[in-house]
């Protein structure tokens, strides 16, 4: 599942689009330091948007760390929201976490035959796989939603006895852009669907749901 994403959008960037989306930001911890990051992984800090605190219909950007640990120890980085319901509560609820690309990894080198993307989309060959000692590193899949320079991932917050406020994002059953890569997929949000999510007004039924085909832009990167 996905544990590695893109974020290269600027606090500008995240104020315009945020407003196109009929929302308000605020930044109850000073406007954070946003980096263009390439690769953001499980345990790194990230920006999050969640309800802001006594202010109805905005959102409060804060940054915090992606995964909580389990029972186990293991983190929790990606969480099934089949069939749940969410709601947001004093010290866990919905947040959003921006991104412009996140990555998936097979272990052949292209999905079955039958699966296959149009060469055109490549632009080029794909690279020729690398090797980790005798065994070679899987395929790194990049994919973007068309027609968005960044979009948002949906998640949930909590505060845990460990690790302090931490978040995860959702997972749900693979659309048709993702299904011949992964056999799950993170929830993908678009605008009008932003602040519905942050703010509860929308059933986590109705909006953790696969993406139709088309939406996504997919290039091999290894």
């Amino acid at each position: 599942m996905c544990n590695e994403f893109a974020r290269r959008v600027s606090p500008e960037q995240l104020r315009a689009g945020w407003g196109a989306a009929d929302g308000k930001l605020v930044f109850p911890e000073g406007v954070p330091n946003m980096p263009a990051l390439d690769s953001i992984r499980i345990t790194d800090p990230a920006i999050i948007l969640r309800a802001a605190t006594g202010e109805a219909g905005a959102a409060e950007v804060v940054t915090r760390r992606w995964s909580w640990p389990g029972p186990g120890g293991k983190p929790v980085y990606n969480f099934r929201s089949d069939g749940r319901e969410f709601e947001n509560k004093p010290a866990s609820g919905r947040c959003l976490i921006p991104a412009d690309a996140f990555y998936e990894y097979t272990d052949d080198p292209a999905p079955r035959a039958e699966d296959a993307l149009p060469s055109d989309l490549f632009g080029e060959a794909p690279p020729a796989r690398e090797r980790r000692g005798k065994k070679p590193l899987k395929a790194k899949w990049e994919f973007r939603m068309r027609g968005l320079d960044w979009f948002c991932i949906a998640g949930l917050w909590r505060t845990d006895p460990g690790a302090g406020e931490a978040w995860t994002m959702l997972t749900c059953a693979p659309g048709p852009d993702i299904a011949p890569y992964h056999d799950r997929q993170i929830v993908l949000l678009t605008p009008p669907d932003y602040v519905r999510w942050l703010s509860g007004a929308a059933p986590a039924t109705e909006l953790c749901r696969p993406l139709p085909a088309g939406m996504l832009e997919v290039r091999r990167v290894r």
